[in-house]
């Protein structure tokens, strides 16, 4: 700090008014706490960290950074992905080892329903389960499936052609596990090459005059029943970029038109195999998203 000058004169800050006997003092005390303010101020105030050039100036007041505010919409995004990604994984956990078929609603498959029910099935056929024929769009999956149960031989048909698929489906067709065949004509299989037969989705593309043909030829290669897995009315799958693929929209009929083709192609529906699958799944509180049929194999 400064130290007074008797001697000296100090003029009063603008404003201060001189008293008639003390002013000077007065004048001289303001004074003295306005500079020991200043250099106190000065003195606390951080250093400067801006460049300085060599003729001693300084551009911190042109060029010292403002403070940013902290962005937060990538922040919001990157949550609001993992709650979705999160979200759709956790709406496939139910599902029995086919996480990798589990769809967002209104894309998912009636195939998907059949890793679901294999627990049922199994209670409700037996050991009609050991020897299994599916039919159907993605049938490597089920078969892939079968094939890790205990005492179980699986073989599937693939109707329509077969572009993007993964090794394991390669290799099961290579090895002539899983077959390709439009199930509009006869299968290479002889009668009762196997104990239980399950079709899914493909019948939803078929029109009535295949139907016709397909079913009881699948009833004829099954010796213990064939199960029908099929959509509900209402319940439309196919997207338009599968219509090329499937030849046309898939169609979900009802049950009574389903029991009404029964009786018309000579068809028995297994009452006994119904009991068994529907008091499987009431234990568990399964309840399937398609409807399932229970037919008798012709003898």
């Amino acid at each position: 700090m400064g130290s007074y000058d008797q001697g000296r004169s100090y003029p009063c800050p603008r404003g201060v008014k001189r008293h008639p006997f003390i002013g000077k003092l007065r004048c001289i005390g303001v004074v003295f706490w306005t500079q020991y303010s200043s250099k106190a101020i000065m003195s606390r105030r951080p250093g400067n960290p801006t460049r300085r050039f060599a003729g001693g100036g300084s551009l911190g007041g042109l060029f010292h950074p403002k403070s940013r505010p902290t962005p937060l919409l990538p922040t919001v995004l990157l949550i609001l992905g993992a709650v979705l990604v999160i979200g759709y994984f956790y709406r496939g956990s139910g599902s029995s080892g086919s996480s990798a078929l589990s769809r967002l609603e209104g894309e998912f498959t009636c195939t998907s329903e059949v890793h679901q029910a294999i627990p049922y099935l199994k209670k409700a056929y037996g050991d009609s389960m050991r020897k299994v024929l599916h039919v159907g769009p993605d049938t490597c999956s089920v078969v892939s499936k079968l094939l890790k149960e205990e005492e179980t031989e699986a073989w599937g048909v693939e109707p329509y052609d077969v572009e993007d698929v993964d090794v394991n489906c390669k290799n099961l067709i290579r090895r002539g596990i899983v077959r390709v065949a439009d199930i509009k004509f006869p299968l290479p299989y002889r009668p009762k090459s196997f104990a239980l037969v399950i079709v899914s989705d493909a019948v939803d593309y078929l029109s009535p005059k295949y139907l016709n043909k397909t079913i009881p030829e699948l009833a004829r290669v099954s010796a213990d029943g064939l199960v029908i897995v099929t959509g509900y009315p209402g319940h439309s799958r196919a997207k338009v970029a599968e219509l090329s693929k499937f030849g046309r929209p898939a169609k979900m009929r009802s049950s009574s038109w389903w029991a009404r083709f029964f009786v018309q192609t000579s068809l028995q529906e297994n009452d006994a195999a119904i009991k068994k699958f529907e008091q499987a799944a009431a234990s568990d509180g399964y309840k399937s998203r398609c409807q399932i049929f229970h037919v008798k194999s012709f003898h």
